[in-house]
């Protein structure tokens, strides 16, 4: 079984809590005056499990509603543990998402690297909306937010009265990844994020990175404004957008700021999606200049 703990930030509200799967994935819980909400079931019932036994009294006192933010394995492959228990909740796209065979196979290869996978039974959202959806708990709202362009099903949750968003991974410390190379997730990404920004939170409480800082979503978006910046003074000539060079000057870290303390084994990782957001502004820089032509 993985370590779970509850941890929190600085400033937020206490009944917001962070649901902390080691360096994997943070979930959230949120007490209502009508009913408690888990936005996210991390990687295996396993860990949902153990999550909610270290939230046993809260959850026992109130309904609990599950929402999924999106169809990536680490948020909802713990679906299993909650649902004979509560409503689980996702944007409609999501269901698309859950019925690919690519979900499938991604559960049959981490079942064959890693043993706890193999026990995941995989369980689809129950209630699906359109647009936004609005919860009402009482004492706080919690509100549904369609935010594509990291995947075109994401989710991310604002809480007005505690001026806090939940924006789970359409914002990313140090940098999100857009779902393809296709120029209208890039498009849909960068508006999730002004989205955000626009909202004005206190708080903006990430999946990865272990953070609540508003200023990361600036720092997202002047990323993307620095990459493109840095690509339109590039001659790419015919190069095929799956294999780009990556000339001086258009690394990672060239690009935005190394967060201080960047764990080492995580450059490869964040090198990638650093990889996969150039061929995307290439292709939408391509784009232009072909409409312009």
């Amino acid at each position: 079984m993985s370590d779970v703990e509850i941890t929190t930030y600085p400033g937020l509200d206490p009944r917001v809590s962070i649901v902390r799967l080691g360096e994997t994935v943070d979930a959230v819980f949120v007490r209502t005056a009508r009913f408690n909400v888990l936005v996210d079931t991390l990687d295996t019932p396993d860990a949902c499990r153990q999550a909610l036994a270290l939230l046993e009294g809260p959850v026992r006192d109130r309904p609990l509603v599950v929402v999924n933010s999106h169809m990536d394995w680490d948020h909802f492959w713990g679906n299993a543990a909650v649902g004979d228990r509560a409503v689980i909740i996702a944007h409609e796209t999501a269901l698309q998402r859950y019925r690919d065979p690519s979900v499938r196979a991604v559960l049959r290869e981490k079942a064959e690297e890693e043993e706890r996978y193999r026990s995941v039974e995989l369980l689809a959202p129950s209630v699906t909306f359109s647009g936004s959806m609005r919860l009402d708990g009482g004492d706080l709202t919690l509100e549904l937010l369609h935010t594509p362009g990291h995947t075109p099903d994401h989710v991310a949750v604002w809480i007005p009265e505690l001026k806090t968003c939940l924006a789970v991974d359409a914002v990313e410390d140090p940098i999100p990844e857009v779902w393809s190379d296709d120029p209208k997730h890039l498009r849909a990404l960068l508006a999730s994020l002004s989205l955000i920004q626009g909202l004005g939170a206190e708080h903006v409480v990430l999946a990865h990175g272990q953070t609540s800082s508003p200023a990361t979503v600036a720092e997202n978006l002047a990323y993307f404004s620095e990459l493109t910046r840095r690509a339109k003074a590039v001659d790419w000539g015919a190069h095929a957008s799956d294999d780009l060079p990556l000339p001086a000057g258009l690394g990672l870290f060239d690009v935005t700021a190394e967060p201080p303390g960047f764990p080492p084994e995580m450059r490869a990782f964040y090198d990638a999606f650093h990889r996969s957001n150039l061929r995307a502004v290439v292709r939408t820089l391509r784009e232009g200049d072909a409409a312009r032509g």
